[in-house]
């Protein structure tokens, strides 16, 4: 009997837009692992892994032929509990080490890295290439006296010195924490102080859409509120067009540091990290904003979040080595840091993109497919919804056929815009592996795959491998109706907590339920099989692919002096899934004239980017709140969208709803 989470394999589906055809099946890895594994079909291996996970996962690393600088002698310890499961006792690996010295040694001369500027530069760094940087850049850290478990934050757009900088830091046993470049200071310095940072490796500037985007400005503020950080390592990509200030002793500029890499006792030896890596061993600490509080620091380990992103490329996106990646990201999102360790470690290549999709011209995109000859191309909703506008001609004047799987994350899909990729960019030839899941477990719950029938907007399934499931309140699996999305087995690439904060880490994700993930998506399971998100069960804001807390927007609008309180939802928007809107509740005196709305979402950008900048400030006398205190603002979302609020009775201050109902008149008045 099939299992009641998956597809029936090999049927037809109604309403499917791509089926694989039977070379497609016959050469994809996923088929391939069935092979090695002696299941019969995906239905059966779902079921065993989701049983077995200790089983699956094995088989799984034999078949990425992970290079184990010691090979495991069991596969998961769950001594501690399925909350603190432990990964490959026994054994040694480091993913730096993984992705860089084999391909070096047996392809030198085969391109790792391909890299476009938003002015139309273009570096590659060949496998040799990337295996010399990386080794010279952290015997480069070491001179300069970083040691295994310090953390570094990197605030880099993305460029090759992205990679080799997050390589080079996890080589030696170090901690990185990733940084969107787009930020404000404050952000930046929040992270890098909650982390302990005690090295920041940034830019002098990069460019988008043409103009210069001054990044050590931004740097230079940041590590002044943060005191932990004591060297500032500058990668020169303006070179002449910008001079920052600069501080002597403090920063340190990356020739230079390579210089030191290069030089001395510290370049002696093929690598200066150690001989063999626990792989419990944390090298990332990435943050992810929550509904209240401070950004939460996942924190991943060598045999995690490298393994679990290398898995879910092969076995879900069919990616293999000699073939190209290009996910259009930046590296303070998830998919940065994914794609990085991931293409890597598969023997693939990949493209970092420094600009946008638009600029200079709205076929950005497919020139850089074409050059580079991509063949796995990973674009969110938003970035199609905005490439629409452009109409169909900028995609077909464009070789697109060296395309083979086209992906997509960072939100739910809309039927218009899926279908607009599937026929336009992919000639309704491709698939399009759609993929959910979150920086917490390194990647996929639900996805696509090569062997299963695609419909439109929807998830063929659990991510393979991934015991994944809808449960209503008791924990029991729903079908046919909106749930929970949850996970039942532990993955490798789950965290290993928040820095500093395990306790958080258990409420999050570990307490409503016994042994249970709760992830907190609303999910559903249609009479097929197919899975489709609705969206966050917490009030987690998505702007363009973008997760922020609202606490971090409603911090930064308070910031501004004329604000008492604020409360931020998201709205839907057309081109970026969700638009940010802050009801802001004045101090004494002040009025909610255009030009102070205009300055509060100036002050919000200011603090977390242009990127997060809301699209409408709204001033209401008070924000509904419960008799505990509490700020309800899905309620407050309701109110503003029109929507049946539901009960009211727990509320302190019904006349807010009121309020946020005129102030939405007076909006749409606007």
């Amino acid at each position: 009997m099939a299992h009641p989470s998956w597809p029936t394999f090999g049927r037809d589906v109604p309403g499917a837009a791509w089926r694989p055809g039977r070379s497609e099946i016959a050469d994809s890895r996923l088929q391939g692992l069935l092979r090695l594994t002696e299941q019969p079909d995906l239905e059966t291996l779902h079921d065993r892994a989701a049983n077995d996970p200790a089983w699956f996962w094995e088989a799984a690393a034999d078949d990425l032929a992970v290079p184990w600088q010691r090979r495991p002698q069991t596969v998961m310890d769950l001594s501690a509990g399925p909350e603190w499961a432990r990964w490959w006792p026994g054994g040694a690996f480091n993913y730096a080490e993984a992705a860089t010295a084999a391909r070096a040694a047996d392809r030198p001369d085969e391109r790792a890295i391909a890299w476009e500027g938003d002015d139309g530069a273009t570096r590659q760094l060949t496998n040799s290439q990337l295996r010399r940087e990386v080794l010279a850049v952290a015997r480069g850290l070491t001179a300069i006296g970083l040691q295994p478990g310090d953390r570094v934050g990197i605030l880099l757009p993305m460029l090759p010195e992205t990679a080799v900088a997050v390589l080079a830091v996890s080589l030696l046993g170090a901690i990185y924490t990733p940084i969107f470049s787009g930020y404000g200071a404050p952000a930046v310095a929040g992270r890098l102080r909650d982390c302990g940072a005690s090295l920041l490796i940034t830019a002098d500037g990069y460019l988008r859409r043409g103009s210069i985007v001054a990044l050590k400005e931004t740097a230079d503020a940041a590590v002044a509120e943060a005191p932990s950080v004591r060297r500032v390592v500058v990668v020169r990509r303006l070179g002449e067009r910008l001079q920052p200030p600069w501080r002597d002793g403090r920063d340190l500029d990356w020739d230079r540091l390579l210089d030191l890499g290069a030089t001395g006792s510290h370049a002696a030896g093929d690598s200066p990290g150690p001989a063999q890596t626990d792989p419990e061993t944390p090298y990332m600490i990435i943050y992810t904003s929550g509904t209240t509080g401070r950004p939460k620091g996942a924190v991943h380990v060598h045999g995690g979040f490298p393994i679990k992103g290398a898995q879910d490329l092969a076995h879900g996106f069919d990616l293999r080595a000699g073939e190209t990646l290009f996910w259009y990201t930046d590296l303070g999102w998830m998919m940065g840091p994914w794609a990085i360790s991931g293409a890597l470690l598969l023997g693939a290549t990949l493209v970092l993109f420094e600009g946008v999709p638009d600029h200079p011209g709205p076929d950005r995109l497919w020139e850089i497919v074409e050059r580079h000859r991509v063949t796995h191309l990973g674009l969110s909703p938003t970035v199609i919804r905005a490439l629409m506008a452009h109409g169909t001609d900028p995609v077909r004047a464009h070789d697109r056929s060296s395309l083979r799987v086209l992906g997509s994350t960072g939100e739910p899909w809309n039927p218009e815009p899926w279908w607009w990729f599937f026929r336009e960019v992919g000639g309704s030839r491709l698939p399009i592996i759609n993929y959910s899941g979150g920086t917490e477990v390194s990647g996929g719950i639900v996805m696509c795959n090569p062997l299963t029938p695609i419909k439109p907007a929807s998830f063929g399934g659990p991510a393979v491998g991934t015991a994944a499931d809808v449960i209503g309140a008791d924990g029991a699996s729903l079908r046919g109706s909106v749930g929970e999305l949850a996970i039942r087995q532990p993955l490798p690439g789950m965290t290993r907590g928040f820095w500093n904060d395990p306790e958080r880490y258990l409420e999050t994700y570990w307490s409503r339920l016994p042994s249970t993930w709760v992830h907190g998506d609303w999910a559903i399971v249609d009479e097929d099989g197919y899975w489709f998100i609705q969206g966050r069960s917490d009030d987690t804001l998505k702007i363009a692919g973008k997760r922020v807390g609202p606490a971090e927007v409603e911090s930064a609008a308070v910031a501004h002096p004329s604000v008492l309180e604020a409360a931020a939802i998201g709205i839907p928007h057309e081109i970026k899934g969700e638009q940010i809107v802050v009801f802001c509740v004045l101090r004494q005196g002040e009025s909610g004239d255009p030009a102070l709305r205009a300055a509060i979402a100036a002050r919000v950008a200011a603090e977390l980017g242009k990127a997060l900048k809301p699209d409408r400030i709204e001033t209401i006398g008070q924000l509904p709140r419960t008799r505990s205190g509490k700020v309800m603002r899905r309620l407050a979302r309701a109110a503003y969208l029109g929507l049946d609020p539901g009960d009211l009775s727990a509320l302190e201050n019904p006349l807010a709803v009121d309020e946020i109902r005129a102030a939405a008149a007076i909006s749409r008045g606007r």
